[in-house]
């Protein structure tokens, strides 16, 4: 039996696959780290951290907090962040490292 694909039916295909592309992804997410820094405190600075921590291998996101003087980094799926290679590119983007921690395991723990 064939039945007519409808505009409204295939917006629900497309919903659900959406969504289930979207869970996938969180569900494969690598571990998170926050990084406190000393001395952030302006867009420019968050531009410079952030390409230094991007240049590390294993990095999939950075996402900086000026206000906190937080970025927090995540990783691939199966890599960790080890707090010395953190500590060297925020000393060579020109900060210091006031603070490393793991705060979301990686996945399937």
């Amino acid at each position: 039996m064939n039945l007519p694909v409808t505009a409204p039916r295939m917006v629900r295909v497309a919903f659900v696959l959406s969504l289930f592309f979207m869970v996938a992804e969180v569900l494969a997410a690598g571990p998170e780290y926050r990084i406190e820094v000393d001395g952030l405190a302006c867009p420019f600075c968050a531009y410079g951290i952030e390409k230094k921590l991007l240049a590390v291998q294993g990095v999939e996101g950075v996402e900086t907090h000026i206000g906190e003087g937080v970025v927090m980094v995540t990783m691939e799926e199966g890599i960790a962040l080890d707090e010395a290679v953190a500590k060297q590119a925020v000393r060579e983007a020109g900060f210091t490292l006031r603070g490393f921690e793991q705060v979301s395991p990686p996945s399937g723990q």
